[in-house]
């Protein structure tokens, strides 16, 4: 009964607004979803599905090369239970410019020291300092949708 009456509809909307759906867009109504499938899949919003599997993170620290000028560098480490908050950055306990050489890592950017005025200040600046807005791992993951991206020439 449902079925036959959002067919109705969807004809009807044809006729006035030109507008057309498929058989399949139809039954996605007749679910709830609107038609629409997005990364979610055609799960329906209020079904909560299980949670994607965590993406590996190389061990061995793999050297990615940049696609564009001034692209953040990427992680090449695991960051589970790093805090990034308001009142801790576990990732300045090894970035920062006083401990970078002791622990073997690579010191945060002086970029990180200017704010929004061009002003150099003494700590790292409140627009950089929640890291992993950025930054991000290294991970054996596909790519969630089509890309077409193509390097700079000048960094090929």
């Amino acid at each position: 009964m449902k079925k036959s009456i959002l067919l109705t509809l969807s004809i009807t909307l044809t006729l006035i607004s030109g507008f057309t759906f498929s058989e399949e867009q139809v039954v996605g109504l007749d679910r709830g979803i609107g038609g629409v499938e997005s990364l979610r899949g055609d799960t329906e919003l209020e079904t909560t599905r299980p949670a994607d599997p965590m993406k590996k993170v190389p061990r061995d620290q793999v050297d990615i090369e940049s696609s564009y000028v001034f692209q953040p560098p990427l992680i090449p480490h695991h960051i589970r239970h790093y805090e990034v908050s308001l009142n801790a950055n576990k990732c300045l306990s090894c970035h920062s410019w006083t401990k970078a050489k002791q622990m073997g890592a690579t010191k945060i950017s002086v970029t990180h020291f200017i704010n929004r005025n061009d002003e150099v200040l003494a700590d790292v600046s409140p627009r950089r300092y929640f890291c992993l807005q950025c930054h991000v791992t290294q991970a054996d993951a596909k790519p969630l949708v089509g890309n077409s991206f193509e390097r700079v020439k000048s960094l090929q």
